[in-house]
């Protein structure tokens, strides 16, 4: 019993070294948002401000038009989501109730490209998108990131569908049920935990993304929140306190939405790893 004592309060120990391993930049990044200029760089450093100011909150509002790069962020990253979720969801199907001809090799090819490093897509995608006239827009944007979160999606819906019974589909059909009726009706509902994983997914992929608006958008008022975050780093000066603010600002939402829904995501991902 005294062993078991000793290795619990060993993991719980680990556990807590590793709790504030992980919050401390978070709680940095807040703390630093609201100070001045001066306090920021100064040294040594203060652990909580001299000053409590908002100003540099204010500064990201008014003056750096950082709400328009929050509006284009979300039309991104929810049109993002959703495409590769809607997708996912009628690709899975199929892979999960069809038999065709070359059904393994498609499904080979959507995990290959995973395998391959976004950075060496980034050149075909350009001459692409700039061929089709999509060169520096929000839709262009869309597609490029969809296609990057679609293999994970197919793959993810295809493995819930398959732990569904083939017998719910036969019963819908013979109530008279059609296939997309089955399949929004019937077996959506019931892969709904993979549903969100994959979309939650895709949304936290595009809204962090820095490397594909930075090739794809040239235009400012196109831009997002993270190619917006870039511009207060100048040639020279760092704007530090406001570059902790837009941070800030930047992870309201991707952290609201899994507080929201962790619950799902959890055990998506959770039954997910089971299932393979």
């Amino acid at each position: 019993m005294r062993k078991s004592k000793q290795v619990w309060i060993f993991i719980y120990a680990a556990l807590g070294v590793m709790f504030v391993y992980n919050l401390l930049p978070f709680f940095w990044m807040v703390i630093s948002s609201f100070k001045t200029e001066l306090e920021v760089i100064s040294y040594p450093a203060t652990l909580l401000p001299n000053e409590f100011t908002t100003g540099a909150y204010e500064k990201i509002w008014l003056q750096e038009g950082f709400l328009l790069y929050f509006k284009n962020s979300l039309i991104v990253s929810l049109s993002t989501a959703a495409l590769s979720s809607l997708v996912g969801i009628f690709a899975g199907y199929g892979f999960s109730r069809f038999r065709f001809p070359g059904r393994l090799t498609l499904m080979t090819a959507f995990l290959a490209t995973q395998m391959i490093p976004g950075v060496l897509l980034v050149g075909p995608y350009f001459k692409m998108l700039t061929i089709a006239g999509l060169y520096n827009t929000l839709f262009g944007l869309i597609l490029a990131q969809t296609s990057i979160t679609l293999p994970f999606s197919v793959w993810m819906m295809k493995g819930y569908m398959d732990t569904v019974p083939i017998e719910i589909d036969q019963a819908a059909e013979v109530d008279g049920a059609s296939r997309l009726q089955t399949m929004f009706l019937c077996i959506v509902p019931l892969v709904l935990p993979g549903l969100v994983a994959t979309t939650i997914f895709a949304f936290l992929l595009s809204w962090g993304d820095l490397l594909w608006a930075l090739c794809l958008i040239s235009e400012q008022s196109k831009q997002t929140i993270t190619l917006g975050i870039t511009q207060l780093v100048g040639q020279f000066r760092v704007q530090w306190s406001e570059i902790m603010a837009a941070t800030v600002i930047a992870s309201i939402i991707p952290a609201t939405l899994y507080l929201i829904l962790q619950r799902y995501l959890v055990q998506g991902f959770a039954e997910a790893a089971v299932k393979e």
